[in-house]
């Protein structure tokens, strides 16, 4: 008899932990997602090139869907990547619409690169921005035809080593030259 009494209140204590331990998972992802939702709003929102209130996000376990309309696929593309440099962010569903398909046949001298350019320049810094671990108001971006060159002082070696390797990341990015200083 007593070693049922025990084993029916260790299984009673088991599945209360049980329990409480899936309810603080759920609150943990909905927190999380909460919080990519957030971010994902607020990148879509800094960015000049985008109209940020013709497109929607929501989040689902770190999958992130874009909805809404935008002029280009330029700027479809500029959206994903965008919301993909954020942390937390498993998959970016783009279900954005494109208004005005981009003109491939008029490359005026090299428009194409310079929206290129200023496509990585956006996600870059606002992923240096964004990141916690990264002083990114302390660091310039330019970007030259796809080179990202990055200046400027950070504090730490691992700091620049993972800014460094952050704008390697960023799509259409061809070469990186670091004149990153770290603080003494």
């Amino acid at each position: 008899m007593k070693r049922t009494l025990t084993a029916a209140i260790i299984s009673v204590a088991l599945g209360t932990a049980s329990i409480s331990a899936q309810a603080s998972n759920d609150w943990q992802d909905e927190s999380r997602d909460a919080w990519i939702h957030g971010s994902a709003q607020t990148s879509l929102m800094l960015n000049t090139n985008l109209n940020a209130f013709r497109i929607s996000s929501s989040v689902e376990d770190g999958v992130v869907t874009l909805e809404g309309e935008v002029e280009t696929s330029t700027d479809k593309a500029l959206a994903e990547e965008l919301v993909e440099g954020i942390d937390g962010v498993t998959r970016v569903n783009n279900n954005l619409t494109v208004r005005h398909e981009d003109d491939d046949d008029d490359d005026n001298g090299g428009v194409r690169a310079t929206l290129n350019d200023g496509r990585i320049f956006t996600v870059l810094k606002s992923r240096l921005l964004m990141s916690g671990d990264v002083s990114g108001r302390d660091i310039e971006v330019e970007v030259d035809d796809g080179v990202v060159t990055l200046s400027g002082e950070v504090d730490t070696s691992s700091e620049r080593d993972l800014a460094l390797e952050m704008a390697r990341n960023t799509n259409g990015v061809s070469n990186v030259r670091d004149n990153l200083r770290v603080r003494r």
